[in-house]
């Protein structure tokens, strides 16, 4: 079973992966919750789509004066170390945290990914679908706030522990 972990979401603002605009963590620790961290970021390229903004209700107005990637990921880097990441459809932020390490011409250091979208389909085979706010419902968490990247973790994080 999984005990130490660091459950990961991130937004984005458009179609690129680099395009990062909040990223949200959730620390487990000994199978309990042991911290959380959540920052708006500065996308690159710095534009929203009509339908990301749909999603998740962010603008660019929301992010104009947050931090881009590099600075937000200092502050992250040490409450992740040494702990595998777990993400509900991992290719997808896996895909977006090497994307945006290339951009910013950042050394990637080969986080281990754990994915709860795959382990849900083994686990709940019964679900009508594997969607992070079924399964999280399936689960007894009742994620009221879907595609707020700090509340997707959360919930990846109650799913990771039932599961993993």
């Amino acid at each position: 079973m999984l005990r130490d972990f660091a459950a990961i979401d991130f937004e984005t603002a458009n179609n690129e992966r680099t395009s990062v605009c909040s990223v949200g963590i959730v620390i487990v620790r000994d199978g309990h919750v042991a911290d959380k961290f959540y920052s708006l970021i500065q996308p690159e390229p710095n534009y929203y789509t009509y339908w990301c903004t749909r999603v998740h209700g962010l603008t660019r107005n929301d992010t104009e004066e947050a931090s881009v990637f590099p600075y937000v990921w200092q502050q992250i880097a040490p409450l992740i170390e040494g702990l595998p990441l777990v993400a509900h459809n991992s290719s997808f932020d896996e895909g977006c945290l090497k994307a945006v390490f290339r951009c910013y011409q950042m050394d990637y250091p080969d986080y281990i990914f754990y994915d709860t979208l795959r382990a849900a389909r083994r686990a709940f085979p019964q679900l009508p679908n594997h969607q992070l706010h079924t399964v999280a419902a399936h689960c007894g968490y009742d994620l009221r706030k879907h595609h707020h990247a700090l509340a997707d973790a959360e919930a990846c994080a109650e799913i990771a522990l039932m599961i993993l």
